[in-house]
């Protein structure tokens, strides 16, 4: 599905939940039949049943696909079930593993089509989630989980002491705010996306953030901080790590020194050849999520297949094998945290290596992180119409500023978390502001990093937000503004980009020869147009304001109507209606 798969596990579609249970359930009873078949066979050959052949002259072949990470250790253990001769049924158990990102085999499985995987084992129970939610793709019946590894982040050592590693502890608020205050100290990450790692972390950052004051700013702006710096896997954030960690490479602007990581992955670049002086870890100690590994076998397995797929993993449940596993830098219990894992990794008392991984995100969780991060990174071309009416002069706070004074600085404040590839425009309205136009156009909407007449666009917006004054006597030409700029924006409509337009008001329309209400959603809905969105979005700003008719004219669009008693509120509700409709867009493509 492209570079945004992974929101599909939680809303595939509106089909109803009994058959993916009814799917569940007869998965799970495979595997109970087929566990106590083997069981049956336990009497023979240490659990197995020979029938007297060879078991080197017809082994049983299975195609395992692994997270990269993990596939070297399965790969040893497949290996040393060859060289012992482990059989199933009297037939050896030949293990092929093959490397495969986990969003890859997750977007062949969800399609239904035939597959050459026959077992899988990714690195998030979040993949098998989507699959199980979908019951148009390949069935999947879960076996267990194969081992884990704890995500932190982790950074070059200098970086690491100069925030007090490992004395000192961070939240994930804390360690991403730290990467955005030091220009030196730069943050990377594998794209949420197609990285359960990534999403497992952005959504810890935005649950920590919702519990803050300005919780959702900080966020969003963390988001679009952390965007810049993101690769396409986990294998590929490593290499943006500086190639000598005690020379000139710590101050390269496109390494970083510090990335969201797992213990594992960690573990295996200190252990290399070329990992110089290695990473130290920070365990954020509002929990450190895990990566699972469950074993998953895929639909159209033979019997035979099966029981060969169970027996492998059972293997791997064996004391040597997770020996293995934890030699590759896995931890295979959830009871305590291996130190000499941990010390490979980077991770050194008293920082909460040892704690209990955090309960499991909700599926609610993990897609609202995902949405936010999809709108919030994504390049938008967003038009801001700025109500300059009279009465935007009102005091709002005893300390008298007005309603337009508290609307600048919020705006200047969301202003700040776009990047410079993002376009944004300012309108203002009243009425007759340009001859008979009730609105007039301030600063085109044009891409933020752009060259204007000695400055930057986003230099001139900004200063155009400061100059915003209310018009003495003006009253609020609502419907006409409303109607000329969504006209622009449709018409200007960037593909590849989140087009919005952003109405602010704080009263209803003044204007006695606009057009009526009725014509005005009349008209929206006819430029409307579901290959070329463009959501409309009223902020309904203090008591004089109408929420309901917000609600109605921009829902002719596809967009909402917004409502907020103090225009201090405006930033943040103006994220949400973005996220809000950027998912429902993404739902409608």
């Amino acid at each position: 599905m492209g570079r945004h798969s992974l929101p599909d596990q939680y809303g595939a579609g509106g089909s109803d939940p009994r058959p993916r249970a009814r799917r569940r359930t007869v998965a799970i009873a495979t595997v109970l039949v087929l566990t106590v078949a083997g069981g049956t066979a336990g009497a023979v050959k240490g659990g197995l049943l020979s029938f007297g052949s060879s078991c080197k002259d017809d082994p049983v072949r299975l195609r395992l696909a692994a997270s990269p990470d993990i596939a070297p250790a399965l790969t040893a253990a497949a290996k040393r079930a060859r060289d012992s001769g482990v059989t199933s049924d009297g037939r050896c158990v030949a293990v092929t593993v093959t490397a495969r990102d986990s969003y890859k085999v997750a977007d062949e499985l969800n399609t239904g089509k035939k597959t050459e995987v026959q077992v899988w084992v990714p690195d998030s129970g979040l993949w098998v989630d989507r699959i199980t939610a979908n019951t148009a793709a390949t069935e999947l019946t879960p076996a267990g989980e194969v081992a884990s590894t704890p995500v932190g982040v982790a950074m070059v050592p200098t970086a690491a002491k100069s925030l007090g590693w490992p004395k000192k502890t961070y939240s994930w608020i804390d360690l991403a705010g730290a990467t955005m205050q030091d220009d030196s100290l730069k943050l990377g990450a594998a794209d949420p996306a197609r990285s359960a790692t990534g999403l497992l972390a952005l959504t810890q950052l935005t649950t920590g953030a919702a519990g803050l004051k300005g919780g959702e700013t900080q966020a969003a702006a963390m988001m679009k901080t952390l965007s810049q710096r993101t690769s396409d896997s986990d294998s590929q954030v490593v290499e943006t790590l500086p190639r000598d960690s005690s020379g000139t490479e710590l101050g390269n602007p496109k390494r970083n020194q510090a990335l969201v990581l797992t213990e594992q992955a960690a573990y295996a670049y200190n252990a290399s050849a070329d990992g110089g002086n290695g990473l130290d870890m920070f365990y954020p100690k509002d929990g450190s999520p895990r990566l699972n590994y469950p074993y998953a076998m895929v639909d159209q397995l033979s019997t035979d297949e099966s029981r060969a797929a169970l027996r492998f993993m059972n293997y791997l449940r064996q004391t040597e094998q997770l020996k293995l596993l934890q030699k590759y830098g896995f931890r295979t219990s959830d009871d305590s945290a291996p130190e000499a894992v941990v010390a490979q990794a980077g991770g050194e008392s008293p920082q909460p290596y040892d704690e209990p991984a955090p309960q499991p995100a909700p599926d609610a969780a993990l897609q609202e992180a995902l949405g936010t991060w999809t709108i919030t990174v994504q390049s938008a071309r967003i038009t801001t119409v700025v109500d300059a009416s009279g009465s935007m002069a009102e005091p709002v706070s005893k300390s008298g500023q007005s309603r337009m004074d508290v609307t600048k600085a919020s705006l200047l404040q969301a202003l700040a978390t776009f990047t410079p590839e993002d376009e944004i425009g300012l309108w203002e309205f009243s009425t007759k502001l340009d001859g008979d136009k009730d609105y007039r156009v301030l600063v085109p909407t044009e891409r933020l990093g752009d060259q204007k007449d000695g400055g930057t666009v986003r230099d001139k917006l900004s200063a155009a937000f400061t100059g915003l004054e209310p018009v003495p006597n003006g009253a609020t030409g609502l419907y006409d503004t409303t109607l000329a700029a969504y006209k622009e924006a449709t018409a200007s409509y960037v593909k590849g980009k989140f087009n919005a337009l952003v109405i602010l008001t704080d009263g209803v329309n003044q204007d006695p020869g606009s057009i009526s209400r009725g014509r005005l959603i009349s008209e929206l809905q006819k430029l409307t147009n579901p290959e070329r969105p463009v959501p409309l979005i009223i902020i309904a700003v203090g008591p004089d304001a109408d929420q309901q008719e917000a609600e109605e004219i921009a829902q002719a669009t596809g967009g909402s109507g917004q409502s907020v008693s103090n225009p201090s509120q405006i930033q943040s509700v103006m994220l949400k209606a973005i996220v809000a409709a950027g998912a429902q867009g993404n739902a409608q493509g």
